[in-house]
């Protein structure tokens, strides 16, 4: 009997933790110090029971080759059973087994983890046992890569300051990025922009990529799509695109991108990349251009099995220049946005009339010495002149330069970093969010903060947040009202 990793599977053992993720099932699995050494011996060159276990036996002990046979079988097959590897008597077989990801097979879900109402998957138990895991030993698990400043729209929303759209990453940055990322065991890796087929070198650079067994991500219009780049991405077995569809009237995307036509070029080649079975997922960042057009783009891409998400939070350009914010949603009309997410999910109304939703809603506040941010636990970006910074949107907060110093080295040593690692909420607006009854309903965010302080401070409580935040839970409480005395 042969094993092997499925094409759409990715492996990688994090200090000892041995971790398996599937693109194709959208599922992760964690295992204990002795399943990362039976996990770590598959591959993609199909092996007989017997060769992984020539494997495994030099890494035990004291323990007879039978009882790890015994042990090796169960959990190779369990792993089959769930979806994240394959078995077969020929290599035939098992290409005929290793279907991968289909829209014919998946049905996207919006799940709700916590009370902010936004349409999203939920991060899994996998996941928060990761970031627990990397808690005290961060751990570089997924990097951004901007290939190109330099993009073919105009969003009138976008952070990223329009007469800075200038530059392109150089192949030999870009190569030895790719290479210390393979070095550092990072499983994920984003290519991004401006608009990232804006670079001339993008399908080499995407096929580099994929050379390396990363997880490739691509952020993009699509509106610079064709058919070698789709056929790149198959080849490469590309893991998720992502893009934003602004609305389904025609006008009122091409006002948002301030380019006419954009519309058709974007939802066309999403359904080109439907047709050919790669991962989409559609943003639709609601702001005053399409405040009553996020519905329709939703109901579009849920009948065409495409995972959504919309948002109402925008940010101000990261250089604290505030006209993009003309087109941000006032609070009123946030609150118009989260009534109708809560009318069209039937799992957060549930959650909602929970017994106990109130109680754990006043209960749910900021523990002082809890960590601020995620940021820097497992996760980085770059931009294309070399720079490092935390997370997307935060490109003035600059960590090292990869043109002057090696990522691992920025990674573990960046003064900035670790002081970032080390905020608490308590450092939060001097402890003022640890004491608010909103917290239920609210996740304060650094990059927001700084990007709309005219001094950069990540600390400053945005109040335009905390407002929406108040009409969030005010919007909630009423919602939950008026169903209780619909049950009556």
């Amino acid at each position: 009997m042969l094993y092997r990793q499925k094409k759409d599977t990715y492996i990688r053992n994090y200090d000892g933790i041995g971790y398996i993720t599937s693109t194709g099932i959208f599922n992760d699995r964690c295992t204990n110090e002795s399943g990362t050494v039976f996990l770590c011996a598959l591959s993609r060159k199909p092996q007989t029971l017997d060769e992984l276990v020539d494997k495994i036996m030099p890494q035990f002990v004291d323990v007879d080759r039978e009882t790890i046979k015994a042990d090796a079988t169960e959990f190779y097959d369990t792993l089959v059973a769930d979806g994240f590897i394959i078995k077969g008597e020929t290599e035939e077989e098992l290409n005929a087994k290793d279907s991968g990801f289909t829209y014919n097979a998946i049905q996207p879900k919006t799940i709700r983890e916590d009370f902010t109402p936004t349409i999203q998957r939920a991060d899994s138990d996998t996941q928060e046992f990761l970031e627990k895991h990397f808690k005290d030993k961060p751990h570089l698990t997924s990097f951004q890569i901007e290939l190109t400043s330099r993009c073919n729209e105009r969003c009138v929303h976008c952070y990223i300051p329009h007469d800075l759209k200038l530059y392109d990453i150089t192949e030999d940055l870009y190569y030895s990025v790719l290479e210390q990322l393979s070095k550092m065991g990072v499983l994920s890796v984003t290519l991004s922009g401006g608009e990232c087929m804006c670079h001339p070198k993008f399908k080499e650079f995407l096929r580099a990529a994929k050379n390396y067994d990363f997880y490739v991500n691509i952020l993009s219009n699509l509106t610079l799509l064709d058919d070698e780049i789709i056929a790149i991405m198959k080849e490469g077995n590309v893991s998720s695109v992502q893009t934003s569809l602004y609305s389904m009237i025609p006008e009122h995307h091409d006002a948002i991108t301030t380019v006419k036509g954009s519309f058709y070029k974007t939802r066309n080649n999403i359904l080109k990349l439907i047709e050919n079975d790669l991962p989409i997922h559609v943003s639709c960042p609601t702001m005053k251009g399409n405040k009553d057009d996020y519905g329709d783009v939703v109901k579009w891409c849920h009948e065409h099995k495409i995972r959504a998400q919309t948002d109402y939070i925008m940010m101000a350009e990261f250089n604290h220049e505030t006209s993009n914010l003309a087109n941000r949603l006032s609070v009123e009309e946030c609150g118009k946005v989260i009534s109708d997410i809560i009318a069209d999910d039937e799992d957060y109304k549930k959650a909602i009339l929970a017994p106990d939703f109130v109680q754990r809603c006043s209960e749910n506040q900021f523990n002082p010495e809890r960590r601020l941010c995620g940021v820097g636990v497992s996760s980085c970006c770059m931009v294309a002149n070399g720079n490092v910074y935390p997370c997307a949107g935060w490109q003035e907060m600059v960590l090292g330069n990869l043109k002057e110093d090696t990522l691992e080295n920025i990674w573990n040593n960046s003064e900035k970093i670790n002081w970032l690692r080390s905020l608490k909420f308590k450092d939060l607006g001097g402890g003022e969010c640890c004491k608010c009854d909103r917290a239920a309903f609210c996740a304060p965010c650094m990059v927001r903060n700084a990007n709309e302080s005219p001094t950069g401070n990540p600390l400053e409580i945005n109040r335009h947040f905390c407002a929406v935040a108040a009409k969030n839970k005010e919007i909630v409480l009423k919602y939950r009202e008026s169903l209780l005395k619909e049950k009556k």
